[in-house]
Formats: structure tokens, sequence, C-alpha cells
């Protein structure tokens, strides 16, 4: 594969990897744990998924960047809604998931299991 195709796969790429928080590197630098991708046969690029705890705080990070304001600032149906999609996203699977968000969102983890709990409800 030629240097260009092989930039051109790496920036089609490097959107979802810098979605999920994961990192580029060649592929001589994989570890054990690293996802080497490859493409018509040849070692492209290599990813580095981010570990569960720094995914869920990539995740608020994102979040944030997209309302532009911080999550605290949102008002209660927005948190209720964020909190939903967390949900759905295995944000509470994460160990300390639920004070990683109440944090984010200015609120107690008391808060957020009635947040979760509504849902469930409903």
């Amino acid at each position: 594969m030629s240097g260009g195709a092989d930039e051109a796969f790496i920036a089609a790429v490097k959107p979802l990897v810098d979605a999920m928080g994961g990192r580029l590197l060649p592929p001589d630098e994989a570890g054990p744990d690293d996802v080497v991708l490859a493409w018509e046969g040849a070692d492209v690029v290599a990813v580095r998924l981010p570990q569960l705890a720094d995914s869920l705080d990539h995740i608020l990070a994102a979040l944030e960047r997209r309302q532009g304001r911080p999550l605290a600032d949102l008002d209660r149906r927005a948190k209720q809604e964020l909190v939903r999609s967390l949900e759905a996203r295995g944000a509470f699977a994460v160990r300390h998931g639920v004070e990683t968000v109440a944090g984010a969102l200015g609120v107690s983890r008391f808060t957020v299991y009635n947040y979760l709990n509504r849902e469930k409800g409903s």
C-alpha cells in the first residue's frame, strides 16, 4: 500500500479512534492489548484503546464540548436525558461511574440514581 493510501486510511479511522479516546501509533509499537489495523494485507496503524474509566472521562468531556458549556449548567431535563444516554452507552458499568457522572453534572450520586430509577419506572 502506498504512503498516500496509508495516510487516507489513517485519516478515515482517526475520528472513530478520537471519539473512543484511543490513540493511534505505528504498528511496530503495538503492545499485546493494542489493535493493529490492516488494509489490503499490510499493517497500517495500531490503536491503543483507553482504560474504561478514562473512556467515561473522555465521553463526558466530549459531551461538554458539544453542549458548549459545563454539564453542571444544564437544566434538570437535559441532565436526565444525558444520564439516560450514558446508561445506554454502559457508563454506569464502569467502577465509580455514578460518582464520575454526578461530579460532571454537579449533582449528588443520589440524584443520578433517581434519574436512573425514574427511567426504569416509566
